[in-house]
């Protein structure tokens, strides 16, 4: 598998790449190219894209990890970008209205409806448990919380708010044949359960854990539990796994985990 970062908060040292709040990849695996989420900004989706030499009109799906706007806002403009009708993996929660309180109150889904995507040729496939969706490439469905987890903002109720358990949050699974790589946008199911879950799935171990961990804020004692109890091969972090967070786990993982940035390159 090869996996290329499109967007990312840091944009590394590549010239022409711009850094964001959101994250996006490129996965290419036996002849499949899998566009994983879409970032925040649909114009630095597609000039990152441009720059990287990477035609959307040559993506053979969308993987949609969870409905919040720095993972889809990317998506009308790419879907514009295509002529062809495009088949969009997701679970069938992405499009649930949620909100954010701090600093105000805020919408933080999905930014657009589904009648006004698939208008632009967006073909969904909204499933909830794991399932195949091309060779050796597994949407993971939704992820048991055997532990902690990191979910966050609210939904509405009954005309009240509560908190979102975030269910739509999945993982595309990658078969490696000796293992598996599991990409993951926000990681708010918690770090521990996605690589357990995804060792579940295909019954094969975790060769390497990629993107956000959502462990921005967390405390020392959740950290440490995570250098103790991951076994994940490698560990390549970035998006909302938070500066100081990822320092510690540094500290701790040694050499098993590295930084992401727009412009790296996975292969495995």
């Amino acid at each position: 598998m090869r996996l290329t970062v499109i967007y990312e908060n840091h944009a590394g040292f590549v010239k022409g790449l711009l850094g964001g709040h959101g994250f996006s990849a490129l996965l290419e695996h036996r002849g499949r190219r899998v566009l994983i989420d879409t970032g925040t900004d649909g114009e630095v989706l597609l000039g990152n894209m441009a720059e990287l030499g990477i035609d959307p009109g040559e993506i053979d799906f969308v993987f949609i990890t969870h409905g919040h706007y720095d993972h889809t806002g990317g998506l009308k403009a790419f879907l514009n970008a295509r002529e062809e009708p495009v088949r969009v993996i997701a679970h069938p929660g992405i499009f649930r209205l949620r909100v954010a309180v701090k600093p105000h109150r805020r919408d933080i889904g999905i930014p657009f409806d589904r009648g006004e995507l698939e208008g632009l040729g967006a073909e969904f496939i909204l499933k909830e448990e794991p399932f195949e969706f091309a060779p050796g490439l597994w949407s993971s469905g939704e992820i048991p919380r055997r532990t902690w987890d990191r979910a966050v903002g609210y939904v509405e109720e009954n005309g009240r708010l509560i908190r979102d358990p975030v269910p739509d949050d999945i993982t595309l699974i990658i078969d490696l044949g000796d293992g598996v790589a599991v990409v993951t946008g926000c990681g708010h199911s918690g770090v521990l359960n996605i690589a357990w879950h995804a060792e579940d799935v295909l019954g094969k171990p975790v060769r390497a854990l990629i993107g956000g961990l959502h462990l921005r804020g967390a405390k020392k004692e959740l950290l440490n539990e995570v250098v103790e109890e991951i076994d994940a091969e490698r560990l390549y972090a970035g998006h909302c796994t938070g500066l100081d967070e990822y320092a510690f786990l540094k500290a701790g993982l040694g050499e098993r985990i590295e930084p992401l940035h727009v412009g790296r390159v996975i292969e495995l």
